[in-house]
């Protein structure tokens, strides 16, 4: 088995795309910024994020009809220079809801939210796990 994707299902589907292609500078695999579906990829690994529009998929499964409240989902992003990151970030308009900051003695971690709602955590390993 292998992971393919984390799909996002949003209401906002203009504002997501441009959060995830300029604010996060992720690549869209293709141009859809008006959707119904994106995919994008990260510089490193084969596992992307992907974007749904809500209505659509409300269509095939009707249980999806009202967004949800609250948070419900965390992407995490691994960056090798997390204040770096967040300064280019914060530039291109993010606001920070929390950090760069430590998590654990092994890495620093950082918060914002998409349109959306939804979590994304930046990580940067200070120290790699230790092997079992």
């Amino acid at each position: 088995m292998e992971l393919a994707q984390i799909r996002l299902l949003v209401t906002d589907f203009r504002g997501c795309y441009r959060f995830y292609r300029d604010v996060l500078g992720l690549a869209p695999q293709f141009p859809a910024e008006d959707g119904p579906y994106a995919k994008f990829s990260c510089d490193e690994g084969s596992a992307g994020l992907a974007l749904q529009d809500r209505g659509q998929m409300a269509r095939v499964l009707g249980g999806l009809a009202a967004p949800p409240a609250g948070y419900r989902s965390l992407v995490v992003l691994r960056v090798d220079d997390l204040d770096g990151y967040c300064a280019r970030l914060t530039a291109r308009g993010a606001v920070l809801a929390h950090g760069p900051a430590p998590m654990t003695d092994r890495m620093r971690v950082a918060h914002l939210q998409d349109p959306e709602g939804n979590l994304v955590e930046l990580q940067e390993w200070l120290a790699p796990r230790p092997a079992h």
